[in-house]
Formats: structure tokens, C-alpha cells, sequence
């Protein structure tokens, strides 16, 4: 019956060869999952065996516990022969984050239009996010910015182990000062300004990252214990491995927020914002419309303001900067301010309570089933 049949030792060890082997240029990345536990299970042991050749070739092959899965490169023709009963083999795409054109900016002390547009200060008198832990998987952040330095916590670097995760883009530098900003006197103010900000630099100095290193991102999130995860990228196709991440964090209590994509879609949004377990978000400007840029539509739980956002960038500067990803840091720094008011809320209480509370658009082709995320309104709604 199908799902029954076993692997083979050969059939494991014809994966791992492939996968180091340098002399097969047209290897894909790909993610393998399998059927059975046990072959999981002698992959790994295998896999721990495995003498390799060349030293490069040892980091072809990467594990990915939480899914019981492994992403490395398969040929075609190994692909066509894997044993379609034993496995499980999809593709691990690169995954872009979500933001358009930026330009240098100069420093604007205070606090953005977006945190005030969301109404966050008037807030700050009953929350300002203590103690929330929340992961930003995106470029890695730049420590040395005097706005980030009281709002950072641990993180990691899935591209280099050893070292820190140092932002070599600007976005995920641009996207925690928009959550948790904290350098009142000298410049700006974030929406969350006492949340921490645990960086996972799964994205390289291009912004791409492959759908392993972001369900390794998810993983280490869920495992270290933070509150929110902020998601600011995309793709277009769905992923069973990148869903079963997403899944696991949700089931772990974990709240994941994520941007819908700059394609001025009406009917589509990128993965993983398209997921019911993530709340989805879209952007509008300073008119409280929906952004040009924006995917809108009904898989969209919120908009938030997403066009030219000023935040914090590299070397201690400031960029601004357009996109869903913006937006998506509004949220996940509002959300911080409601956990900070009621700790111990669900996935679940939180998406109910964030599109209960929207204020609605403006236009007349406004959607009337979502509306702008308004912070003093989802205080108020956790009240009722």
C-alpha cells in the first residue's frame, strides 16, 4: 500500500551522494520528506556516517528537524527515480523579501506618521510592549544603531553560524526600528518601544533566502520563545514544508505575521501570508487608501501603513522605504503592545481581536469586510 514501502539503504545513500557531489552542476536544491519515521531516522544515521569528499561539499546537505525533512541538491534524473512510495521531494525556491524602492533619508526624530497613524502613542501610557519577544526572520539587524541598541535581544546567523546576525541589506534593520525603536531624546520611536527584537538572519545581502533557512528561522523562533514572528518576504507558490513550519508555530502559540507582496494583485497574495494560521497584511499610505503597490482582496486580515516609512538603516542611518513589509512591522509591533497589555493570548484571540478592531478605508472601492489597523481600538475590543 502506498506509504508503506521503506526505503533502502542504497536509495539513501544515492540521495546523499548526489547531494555532495560537485560534479553534478544541474543538482537542484530541493527538500526531501519522508513517509516513514524510521527512514527519517536512517537518514540521519547515515547522514552521520557519511564521509565527504570535499569540504565544500559538507554543507550541501541541511537538516531540518522540526519537519523531520532535509534540503539538498537532487539531479533530474535522481529525482525521476526516487522512490515516489518513500518519499516526499519539493522544491526549496528562494524567497524575496517584500519591500520597493528606498532612498536615504535625513533623520526625523520623533515618532513616523505610521506609528502615529496607528494611533501606538496614545497607548504608551498603558503598554509599551515590556518583555515581548518578538523574531524578525529577514537580513539580520545593525547592532551598532543607536535607535535598536536598548531593543535587541539574542539572535541567530542561519547563513554563518559563528557570527552574529548583521544586517549586509538594511531591511531587517529598517523593519525592527519600525517595531521597536527606542531612542526618544536623539531620534526615532518605534511602535512598541520597550518589545525585544530577536533578529534570525535567514536572508542574504540581496534579500533571499531559501524556503530551508526560513522553516530553520521558524524552528528557532518556536524553540527560543518569542511572542511574534515577523515574516516581511514572500513567494508565489505554496510550500508543504515552509506550511508544516508555519503549522508547528502556530500550534506552539506562536503569532505570525506576514506581508502580502507588491504586486497590486485584487485576488492573490504571496506564501506565506496566504496561510489562514499567519495574519496577512496589506499596505496603505498616508490617505488611509490602499497603496498602489498592494496585494488586496479577501485574504488580506489587515492593512497598515506601508508607504514611505521612515526607519532605522545601516552604519546608524535612516532609509525610507514602501512595501507590505513595512506595513507587516506595524502590526507585529501592535500586536507586541497588546500581548505586553494581555499576556497569555491565543493566535487565534489575537487575529480576532486585530480584524475586530479595524478602523475602516477610505475610497469608494474600500473592502468593507477589513479596514487599518488601529491600536487604541484593539485595546478597547480586549475589554469587551
Amino acid at each position: 500500500m502506498e506509504g508503506k514501502q521503506n526505503l533502502d539503504r542504497s536509495a539513501i545513500l544515492r540521495l546523499l551522494h548526489s547531494a555532495t557531489s560537485l560534479t553534478a552542476p544541474a543538482a537542484k536544491r530541493r527538500i526531501v520528506r519522508f513517509r516513514q519515521h524510521g527512514d527519517y531516522e536512517r537518514f540521519l544515521l547515515e547522514w552521520s556516517k557519511f564521509d565527504v569528499p570535499d569540504p565544500d561539499a559538507s554543507e550541501a546537505v541541511r537538516h531540518l528537524p522540526s519537519i523531520e525533512a532535509f534540503s539538498l541538491p537532487v539531479t533530474s534524473e535522481l529525482l525521476a527515480s526516487a522512490p515516489a512510495n518513500g518519499i516526499w521531494i519539493e522544491n526549496d525556491p528562494q524567497v524575496s523579501v517584500h519591500a520597493t524602492v528606498h532612498k536615504p533619508a535625513a533623520r526625523e526624530k520623533g515618532i513616523p506618521w505610521g506609528v502615529q497613524e496607528i494611533k501606538a502613542p496614545l497607548a504608551w501610557s498603558s503598554t509599551t510592549g515590556h518583555r515581548v519577544k518578538v523574531g524578525v526572520i529577514d537580513t539580520g539587524v545593525d547592532f551598532s544603531h543607536p535607535d535598536l541598541k536598548q531593543s535587541l535581544g539574542r539572535g541567530i546567523n542561519l547563513l554563518n553560524r559563528g557570527t552574529l546576525p548583521h544586517d549586509d541589506n538594511g531591511h531587517g534593520t529598517h523593519i525592527a526600528g519600525t517595531i521597536a525603536a527606542a531612542n526618544q531624546v536623539h531620534g526615532m520611536i518605534g511602535v512598541a518601544p520597550r518589545a525585544t527584537v530577536h533578529p534570525v538572519k535567514a536572508f542574504d545581502h540581496n534579500g533571499s533566502a531559501f524556503v530551508s533557512d526560513i522553516v530553520l528561522g521558524i524552528d528557532w523562533c518556536v524553540r527560543s520563545g518569542m511572542d511574534i514572528v515577523n515574516m516581511s518576504f514572500g513567494m508565489k507558490t505554496r510550500s508543504k514544508s515552509l506550511l508544516t513550519a508555519v503549522n508547528n508555530a502556530f500550534n506552539a502559540g506562536v503569532i505570525i505575521v506576514a506581508s502580502s507582496g507588491n504586486d497590486g494583485k485584487r485576488k492573490a497574495i504571496d506564501y506565506p501570508a496566504r496561510y489562514p494560521q499567519t495574519i496577512a497584511v496589506g499596505a496603505t499610505n498616508r490617505l488611509r487608501r490602499i497603496a498602489p503597490f498592494s496585494n488586496r482582496g479577501m485574504y488580506i486580515d489587515v492593512y497598515a501603513p506601508g508607504d514611505k516609512i521612515l526607519s532605522s538603516w545601516l552604519r546608524g542611518k535612516y532609509n525610507e522605504m514602501s512595501g507590505t513589509s513595512m506595513a507587516t512591522s506595524h502590526v507585529s509591533g501592535a500586536i507586541a503592545l497588546l500581548l505586553a497589555y494581555r499576556p497569555g493570548m491565543t493566535p487565534t484571540d489575537i487575529k480576532a481581536v486585530v480584524k475586530r478592531s479595524m478602523l475602516p478605508l477610505r475610497g469608494t472601492k474600500a473592502p468593507r469586510l477589513t479596514g487599518e489597523l488601529d491600536v487604541m481600538r484593539m485595546l478597547q475590543a480586549v475589554e469587551r
